[in-house]
């Protein structure tokens, strides 16, 4: 079967075609609370997501370019996660009243690049475990590893490209949508990496926010959205609205993840637990904290050590929580979702895709709790 078959056929199936009809009776029938619905959402259908990209990714004309690179690529996104940037995509194509099949494309796209961000930047961390298992730099060589990344970035906008959907000025609009993600997003990567690398203490609160927007705001939120409104046929306004949207969003989520990395319930348990300490990031916690802290030449002595007793970590958690820097963090990621979830009912229609789109904030603060 064809590639294009294969995904015509996932794309016309019942499962697909009657998604949102499916999840509002889903919603409409449980008690599910109104923070809990995009969970639900991506519970429901993180895996046909999965479906619909993996079809995206081609074969090789020699079984050892199987071996050594489709099928590593392959297996790492069937361990694909919750898939929220595919599907906040598909879910904006339906807030604006568009076909929601349009977007599968351009999720797919998104979501191939978020494969090869997180296979460079393990690479690039000298990270051990991705989503509860070996890192594939460890399981298969970095070599292979970067080639792989490299693959996956390849095939991002022919995806797009190739989607007969779409018509030709989209899949353009489209396209420049998803080179400015990618040249945002190695951006972020280089403040993020280059300020850890040369020991960059002296940064300001508007450092720190414009790394973190650039490195994860515009691919994990606001891309998704403004491309899933753009196949869905949105008005400018509606784009832009969702755009900004998906900036808070998507700078809160970055906060989160900066949270949940020193004081997570479930991360506690894995591994690389604590381990932005560790590789001495400037997180918005640790800016905070050697603005604020008494103890600001003892975090700085930790953040420089490349420490990973769990003690010491321990201390300088200590430290950012005495000076009020993660309750900072916290506060900081639920007033940016306040206030894009204030403005979202003036851009989009009353529907399940917009109480998804307030879920879904809803969902990366109360995740910080």
């Amino acid at each position: 079967m064809s590639q294009a078959l294969a995904v015509n056929q996932v794309l016309d199936s019942p499962e697909v075609v009657t998604m949102f009809d499916h999840l509002e009776q889903l919603v409409a029938r449980s008690e599910t609370d109104h923070t809990q619905v995009f969970e639900t959402y991506l519970n429901e259908y993180a895996d046909l997501a999965g479906k619909v990209i993996n079809t995206f990714i081609p074969a090789g004309s020699h079984p050892d370019m199987g071996r050594y690179l489709y099928d590593p690529l392959t297996a790492y996104s069937e361990n694909g996660g919750k898939r929220h940037r595919p599907l906040i995509c598909v879910a904006a194509a339906h807030a604006v009243g568009g076909d929601h099949r349009r977007a599968f494309s351009s999720g797919a796209a998104i979501e191939h690049f978020h494969t090869a961000a997180l296979i460079h930047d393990d690479i690039a961390d000298d990270a051990e475990l991705r989503r509860g298992e070996p890192c594939m730099h460890l399981r298969i060589g970095e070599g292979l590893a970067i080639n792989a990344g490299d693959l996956a970035l390849s095939i991002v906008n022919g995806i797009v490209m190739r989607d007969p959907l779409l018509d030709d000025a989209t899949k353009v609009r489209v396209a420049l949508e998803l080179v400015s993600m990618a040249q945002y997003t190695v951006e972020g990567q280089a403040l993020d990496i280059g300020w850890a690398k040369d020991g960059r203490y002296d940064l300001s609160l508007d450092d720190y926010f414009t790394m973190a927007i650039h490195k994860t705001a515009h691919y994990s939120g606001a891309v998704p959205l403004a491309v899933g409104a753009i196949v869905g046929g949105g008005s400018e306004e509606q784009i832009e609205g969702l755009r900004q949207f998906g900036l808070d969003t998507g700078l809160a989520f970055q906060i989160q993840d900066d949270v949940l990395n020193l004081v997570g319930t479930e991360e506690q348990t894995k591994k690389d637990f604590r381990n932005d300490i560790t590789e001495g990031k400037p997180t918005l916690m640790v800016v905070h904290a050697l603005q604020h802290s008494d103890d600001r030449d003892r975090l700085i002595d930790i953040l420089s050590s490349k420490e990973k007793d769990q003690a010491v970590l321990a201390e300088a958690v200590a430290i950012m929580e005495a000076s009020g820097s993660i309750d900072y963090a916290r506060n900081y990621a639920e007033n940016l979702t306040s206030i894009a979830k204030n403005r979202l009912p003036d851009m989009v229609r009353p529907s399940t895709a917009r109480d998804l789109l307030v879920s879904m904030a809803d969902w990366f603060v109360s995740r910080l709790k």
